[in-house]
């Protein structure tokens, strides 16, 4: 009798355990990665019991994903206008939604004998960017090329490449393979051979904000809640920093 008591108690606190080891999803930009990877890193090391399982890509291929139903807890977008369209849709809990950080646009290449600004890019043969149809950073350089009246006449000319998202059209102008890409200051940090050739004027292009929000699932999840939550910590933040992020609210 006092086994099977035993036995008894011991199923209850192994369902116990198992449906406090929450699982996290988290949908976040790309450009984002790096820095996400070692808050998370930080978040597991207080909260052993959370199993957090990102996914890394397109702001917008991100939104349409949580669209169809793909599981997620908490979206991070580098571009306001997808957590709008979530917003839009019901899918983000109601006043979560918040901004957790800002950054930079940048062109990167290797480096060249003459200075390169914005309004020369028509000199180039091959230039980088995120799709602008999904891919944020690529949104921003559209708006600066158009900005500077040459977007046109770069597309027309097929000199643009696009790039699935802005880490792709960084790797594009690491290897050489392109004359330049557009990328985000904290992406420009992570290359190995390519340079910053110059910033883009903040008044060619809308803020780089990335919103952070609890999806209406991630509402439910306890350890989601406690990782949203997490992501305004001193130790977020002096993650963010160190990975060239401005602070967000």
């Amino acid at each position: 009798m006092k086994l099977k008591v035993l036995i008894i108690i011991l199923v209850v606190h192994f369902f116990a355990a198992t449906a406090s080891a929450e699982t996290v999803n988290l949908s976040a930009a790309a450009s984002m990665t790096d820095a996400l990877k070692e808050i998370i890193t930080g978040f597991a090391a207080a909260h052993p019991a959370a199993r957090i399982r990102p996914n890394f890509a397109s702001s917008g291929s991100l939104a349409k994903q949580i669209d169809q139903g793909a599981p997620a807890d908490v979206y991070i977008s580098a571009n306001p206008k997808w957590m709008k369209y979530l917003v839009g849709k019901e899918l983000i809990a109601p006043g979560t939604d918040r901004i957790f950080a800002y950054n930079k646009l940048v062109f990167v290449g290797e480096k060249r004998s003459r200075s390169l600004a914005l309004d020369k890019l028509t000199e180039l043969d091959r230039i980088a960017l995120g799709s602008p149809q999904s891919v944020p950073a690529g949104q921003y350089a559209k708006q600066a090329l158009e900005h500077a009246k040459i977007y046109t006449v770069l597309a027309q000319q097929r000199k643009l490449v696009m790039a699935k998202d802005v880490r792709q059209a960084l790797l594009y102008a690491d290897r050489g393979e392109v004359d330049g890409a557009f990328v985000y200051q904290t992406d420009a940090l992570l290359a190995r051979n390519a340079k910053i050739l110059f910033i883009v004027p903040d008044d060619s292009y809308d803020q780089v904000a990335y919103p952070l929000g609890l999806t209406v699932a991630g509402a439910k999840n306890a350890s989601a809640k406690a990782l949203y939550e997490y992501m305004s910590s001193t130790e977020a933040k002096q993650v963010l920093k160190k990975y060239g992020f401005e602070m967000g609210k």
